[in-house]
C-alpha cells in the first residue's frame, strides 16, 4: 500500500517544478564545488608531494632490500660453490687416503709373508742344526760305547790268549821300540 501512495505522490508533483538550488547550483553542482574544494586543499597541503615522497621512500626501502636480497644471493652462490669445491676435495682426498691405505696394507701384508717365511727358514735351519747335533751326540756316543765295547773284548780276548809270559816279552819288545 505505501507503494502505491508513493505512485499517487510522484504523479501529483507537475512537471515545471524544478530542483531546489543554493546560490543557484543545484545538488549535484554543490558536490562538485565539494570534489573541487578537496582536491585544492590537498594540493595546498602538498598531500600528491608527500604521497609522492612516501611512495619514493618506499620504492627506495624496496630497491635496497632487493639489492640486499641480490648480494645475499651471489653469497649464498659463492658459499655453495665454495662447499661444493671443498667437497670434491674431500672426496679426492679421502680416495687418495684409501689408496694410501689399501697399499700400506699390502706391504705390510707382504712385509709380515716375507718376515713369517724368514722366520720358518730361521726355525727349520735351527730345527735342522740341532737334528744334526743329537745326530752328531748319537754318532759320538755310539762311537764311544762302541770303543768301550771293543776296549774290553780286544781285553777279555788279551786277557784270554796272553799270559804273564807274553806280557813280558811283549814290554821288553815295546821298551826296544822306545829306546831305538
Amino acid at each position: 500500500m505505501s507503494s502505491l501512495l508513493l505512485l499517487t505522490a510522484v504523479a501529483e508533483v507537475p512537471a515545471e517544478a524544478a530542483e531546489p538550488t543554493y546560490l543557484g547550483l543545484n545538488p549535484g553542482g554543490w558536490v562538485a564545488v565539494a570534489m573541487l574544494a578537496v582536491f585544492a586543499l590537498l594540493i595546498w597541503k602538498k598531500v600528491p608531494g608527500a604521497v609522492g615522497r612516501a611512495l619514493d621512500s618506499k620504492i627506495a626501502l624496496i630497491r635496497d632490500q632487493l639489492a640486499e636480497a641480490e648480494a645475499l644471493r651471489k653469497e649464498a652462490e659463492a658459499l655453495k660453490t665454495e662447499y661444493e669445491a671443498k667437497a670434491a676435495s674431500i672426496d679426492k682426498d679421502r680416495e687418495a687416503l684409501l689408496e694410501r691405505a689399501r697399499h700400506e696394507a699390502e706391504e705390510i701384508v707382504a712385509k709380515a709373508r716375507s718376515d713369517s717365511e724368514a722366520l720358518i727358514e730361521r726355525r727349520t735351519r735351527m730345527a735342522e742344526d740341532k737334528i744334526a747335533a743329537e745326530e752328531r751326540a748319537a754318532v759320538e756316543q755310539l762311537r764311544a760305547a762302541a770303543a768301550d765295547a771293543a776296549a774290553k773284548a780286544t781285553a777279555k780276548i788279551i786277557a784270554d790268549r796272553h799270559d804273564s809270559a807274553t806280557d813280558a816279552k811283549l814290554v821288553d819288545q815295546a821298551i826296544k821300540e822306545i829306546g831305538r
